[in-house]
């Protein structure tokens, strides 16, 4: 299986023998009137998800106990916290987060920030634990 992330320009992901190539410039929520986060699904299986993940002020600490997660910015610019280290995060970084890794992030630009995220194995939704 191969991966290719091109600075936030191109996400290449195979499926089996048949690959899918999404564009930066074509990643779009489906509405704008989204209150905080939307998130997008852009491919997933028994091994990993991905998706699309737009926020408009912050994501409050939390962790993951089943799987790791890969983080790529493709727009904007945040305040990311990953364990004890904090770092301003922007277009072409990669954040890796290891399961069980307190998380969280907090919007600096005036648009959203943009990211793809990569979860591995496949997220179904009820692997977040919230931390105060």
């Amino acid at each position: 299986m191969r991966r290719i992330f091109t600075l936030g320009v191109l996400v290449l992901m195979s499926q089996l023998a048949v690959g899918q190539i999404v564009s930066a410039k074509s990643l779009k929520p489906d509405s704008t009137s989204y209150a905080n986060v939307y998130v997008k699904p852009l491919y997933s299986d028994s091994l990993s998800s991905s998706f699309a993940i737009w926020i408009k002020n912050e994501v409050k600490p939390h962790k993951h106990m089943n799987h790791s997660e890969v983080v790529t910015v493709i727009r904007g610019r945040a305040m990311m916290w990953v364990g004890e280290d904090s770092s301003v995060i922007k277009k072409g970084d990669v954040i890796l987060i290891p399961k069980g890794t307190v998380h969280s992030v907090e919007t600096l630009s005036n648009k959203p920030l943009l990211v793809v995220s990569v979860q591995a194995p496949r997220f179904v939704g009820k692997d977040r634990i919230w931390v105060k």
